[in-house]
C-alpha cells in the first residue's frame, strides 16, 4: 500500500516480472517469461521496439539498401556509357526521393510487430513511462508504483558524445537524430571510424553527400583484422570518402550552414566544415535516470555489473543487452534477454556463454569476424595456430563480378578447429554463420572441404580455405609422412 500525497491510499500493483526498457533484450526477456505463465510487465519510457527498431539496426540498414540502390544505378550508367551505344554520361546515380520518409515506413512496419496491442496478445502487458526504483523490489512510473519478483534491466544504450569545447553549443546529430532528418545534407563530418560511423558515411555518400570521416586512431575498425579493414578502406575511398586517422577533434563550432569540426593531425591542425556534423564515437550504458542505488544494484563505468548468470548485486534483479556488456550487438541482447528470462522462470540457472560471438558491419562489402583475432591467437597458442586465406578475386563467384574485393581470413587451432574468423567481402556477414556453426560444434575446419557447396556461391571460398587445411592435415599424418620421408619428397 502507498500514499499519493492526498491521503488516498493506492493499492501497489504486483507483477512476477517486470521488464524495464522495450528493445531487443527486452522484448525477449519479456516474451520468454509470459511465455512461462509468469504475469508481466514491460515499462519503455519511449516506444517499444527500442534503439534497433528506431535509431539503429532497422532505420541504418533500411538507409544502407536505399544507398545500394543508388550507387547500382550509377554503375549501371557506367557500363552504358561504355557499351556498343557510344558515350553516354557517367556516373549518373538515381538517388531516392525523400530516403528517410522511407526509412520512417520500414520502421513503422517493424514496429507493428512488436507494438503494445501485440505485445498483449502474447501475455505482456505494456506500460510508457519513466521506470525510477524506490526500493529493493519496486519501480515508480508516472506517479504510481509496482512491485515485482524479479526484474530485469534492459535498458540499452545511447550515443556517447565525447566532451570536446565547443560541441554543446554546435548542432550535431547522433544515431538518435540522424533518421529524423527532412533532407539530406550537402555535406558530413562524421566523427567516429567504427561501425556505426562508415555504415552511415558509406549509405550518406552513396547517396550524393560528400563525407568525411575523422578517427582519433591510428586506423579504422581498429577492432577488425587489419588486412579486412584495409579492404573496407580502400573500398571508401574509391567512393569519394575522405578517412583522416590520426585525427584528435580539439574544437567543434556552429556555422551559418552547418558545423565547423577542428581536427589535429600530424602535428597540423585543420577545420573541417559542413552541413551536417554526425557523432558516432561510441555507446554509454543508459542506467543513468533508474536510480539503481536505491535497489542496491552495483554499476561500473561501462553499465551495470552482473556475474555469469546476468543476475546484478540485487538477487532480484538481471540485466541483459548493453547494458550489462560485454558486446553491444543486438542479436546479443536477445540471447541475453532470453538467459535473464530462463533464468527467472527455471528453477535452475544457465550462465551466459561468450565463447562464439559473431558480428558484422554492413559497409559494401561487409565485414564479419568472430572469435580471436591473429594477434589473439598467437599470443595464446603460439606456433600451433594455423592462419589460411582466400580472396574473393581469386574465385570464380568473385570473377563474375569485376570488381569483387575482399578476403577471408580462418584462424585455426593445432586440430584445424576454428580459433577465429575475418571476412571482408560480399555477403560476409551470412559467410560468417557458416564458420559460427563449425566453430559452436567444435567441428574441424577442414571437414567443410567434403561438403558439398552449389556452384558457384560466394560461400565456395570457405570450401576453399578447408581444402587447403584438409591437404596441409592429410601432408602431416604419420603414415603419409613415413612415405614421403621414403620416397625423399
Amino acid at each position: 500500500m502507498s500514499n499519493n500525497g492526498s491521503g488516498e491510499v493506492q493499492k501497489v500493483k504486483y507483477y512476477d516480472v517486470i521488464v524495464i526498457g522495450g528493445g531487443g533484450a527486452g522484448l525477449s526477456a519479456a516474451f520468454t517469461a509470459a511465455g512461462f505463465g509468469k504475469r508481466t510487465l514491460l515499462v519503455e519510457k519511449y516506444r517499444t521496439g527500442g534503439e534497433c527498431t528506431w535509431n539503429g539496426c532497422i532505420p541504418s540498414k533500411a538507409l544502407i539498401h536505399l544507398a545500394e540502390l543508388a550507387h547500382a544505378s550509377g554503375a549501371a550508367s557506367d557500363m552504358a556509357a561504355e557499351g556498343p551505344g557510344g558515350p553516354g554520361e557517367r556516373g549518373r546515380r538515381s538517388i531516392p526521393s525523400r530516403p528517410f520518409a522511407r526509412v520512417d515506413a520500414v520502421r513503422n512496419d517493424v514496429y507493428s510487430h512488436e507494438s503494445p496491442e501485440v505485445l498483449a496478445e502474447r501475455g505482456v502487458e505494456t506500460l510508457i513511462g519513466r521506470a525510477r526504483f524506490t526500493g529493493a523490489d519496486c519501480i515508480d512510473v508516472n506517479g504510481e508504483e509496482y512491485r515485482g519478483g524479479r526484474f530485469v534491466l534492459a535498458v540499452g544504450s545511447r550515443a556517447l558524445v565525447p566532451r570536446i569545447p565547443g560541441l554543446e553549443e554546435t548542432p550535431y546529430l547522433t544515431n538518435e537524430s540522424l533518421f529524423d532528418l527532412k533532407g539530406l545534407p550537402g555535406s558530413a563530418v562524421v566523427m567516429g571510424g567504427g561501425p556505426i560511423g562508415l555504415e552511415m558515411a558509406q549509405a550518406l555518400g552513396r547517396l550524393g553527400v560528400r563525407v568525411t570521416v575523422v578517427e582519433m586512431l591510428s586506423r579504422i575498425l581498429f577492432r577488425e583484422d587489419p588486412d579486412a579493414a584495409g579492404v573496407i578502406e580502400d573500398q571508401l575511398t574509391s567512393e569519394g570518402i575522405t578517412i583522416l586517422t590520426g585525427a584528435e577533434a580539439v574544437q567543434a563550432a556552429g556555422t551559418s550552414s552547418g558545423a565547423a569540426l577542428t581536427v589535429r593531425r600530424n602535428g597540423n591542425t585543420e577545420v573541417l566544415e559542413a552541413e551536417a556534423l554526425l557523432i558516432a564515437a561510441g555507446r554509454a550504458s543508459a542506467t543513468g535516470d533508474l536510480n539503481l542505488e536505491a535497489a542496491g544494484v552495483k554499476t561500473t563505468p561501462k553499465g551495470v555489473a552482473v556475474d555469469r548468470r546476468l543476475r546484478t548485486s540485487n538477487p532480484r534483479i538481471y540485466a541483459a543487452g548493453d547494458a550489462a556488456g560485454p558486446f553491444a550487438f543486438s542479436h546479443m541482447a536477445e540471447y541475453q534477454g532470453v538467459r535473464a528470462a530462463l533464468n527467472i522462470a527455471l528453477p535452475f540457472r544457465l550462465k551466459a556463454d561468450y565463447r562464439h560471438v559473431a558480428w558484422t558491419t554492413f559497409t559494401d562489402p561487409e565485414i564479419a569476424s568472430a572469435g580471436l583475432s591473429e594477434k589473439e591467437a598467437r599470443e595464446r597458442y603460439g606456433g600451433r595456430v594455423k592462419v589460411f586465406t582466400h580472396r574473393f578475386e581469386d574465385l570464380d563467384r568473385g570473377r563474375t563480378a569485376p570488381g569483387t574485393r575482399g578476403l577471408v581470413k580462418i584462424i585455426l587451432d593445432g586440430r584445424y578447429r576454428v580459433l577465429g574468423a575475418h571476412i571482408a567481402g560480399p555477403r560476409a556477414g551470412e559467410l560468417i554463420c557458416e564458420v559460427q556453426v563449425l566453430k559452436t560444434l567444435g567441428i574441424g575446419f577442414h571437414k567443410l572441404s567434403s561438403v558439398i557447396h552449389p556452384y558457384p556461391v560466394y560461400a565456395d571460398i570457405l570450401r576453399q580455405i578447408a581444402k587447403k587445411a584438409a591437404l596441409e592435415r592429410l601432408m602431416n599424418l604419420p603414415p603419409v609422412r613415413l612415405v614421403r620421408m621414403l620416397r625423399g619428397s
